[in-house]
């Protein structure tokens, strides 16, 4: 078995080298270092490009998502948490493993093992999601957390995706129209073309066309989505227009 590289990112002295020490149990996972702070993880990520990293969710005044928001990771991911249903929530439907604190021996060694069965770097959302859900995915070859109730549209690239943020923004996901129209909530997010999806709480008007096709016109998108006749119908049940 090869071993993984590994750090370890909290803002406890003594937690870090709890784990340290849990960790020599498991010759899979060679630990290459520690940082107590976003700034210092991101350093060490750059210099070490590690396997798996061991990462807080509270940092002091920072949290491991502000670390994810503005570092390129692509490594797997250990969460560790005191007790917080929502970010819990997020591992849970992103299929993501989490340590809570105190570590327990038991649960460390589940989560080292999947950690050796599992060589995809990021997990799969486990079925259809909820608006308020968090959902993890390789956003421009980096791994992210996205809030679904912020995703405007998606629009089919291939095998790829490029999504839509509120504000207009734009990125390519590692995800395909399908898998995305197999996870969004239905009652939020409806199919208006074959290459395009829209969160119907993003459109501001439809306009009716010539060849019974519409424009569909979404909050900070200049240019309107053509919905095709075949799914009109669909759009229609759930906006008035």
């Amino acid at each position: 078995m090869n071993s993984l590289s590994a750090i370890i990112v909290d803002d406890s002295r003594a937690l870090r080298s709890e784990l340290k020490i849990l960790l020599q149990d498991h010759p899979s996972v060679h630990v290459v270092g520690e940082a107590g702070s976003v700034s210092e993880a991101a350093d060490l990520i750059k210099n070490t490009s590690p396997d798996v990293i061991f990462l807080d969710i509270q940092l002091k005044s920072e949290t491991g998502f502000d670390l994810l928001e503005k570092t390129d990771v692509s490594s797997k991911i250990i969460f560790i948490t005191a007790y917080d249903n929502y970010a819990i929530r997020a591992f849970e439907v992103n299929a993501l493993d989490y340590l809570l604190k105190p570590i327990n021996k038991a649960r460390l060694a589940k989560a080292i093992e999947k950690l050796n069965l599992n060589d995809k770097a990021g997990s799969d959302t486990q079925g259809q999601v909820s608006y308020d859900d968090v959902i993890y995915l390789m956003i421009n070859r980096s791994l992210k957390f996205l809030k679904v109730k912020s995703l405007q549209c998606v629009v089919a690239e291939g095998k790829y995706s490029y999504i839509v943020h509120g504000n207009g923004k734009k990125d390519l996901v590692s995800k395909t129209l399908l898998e995305w129209e197999q996870v969004l909530p239905e009652k939020y997010f409806v199919r208006i073309h074959r290459s395009t999806i829209v969160n119907f709480e993003y459109v501001e008007k439809v306009k009716k066309c010539k060849n019974n096709t519409h424009e569909v016109y979404l909050k900070n998108i200049e240019t309107p989505f053509i919905m095709s006749r075949r799914y009109a119908a669909k759009l229609k049940s759930v906006l008035s227009w």
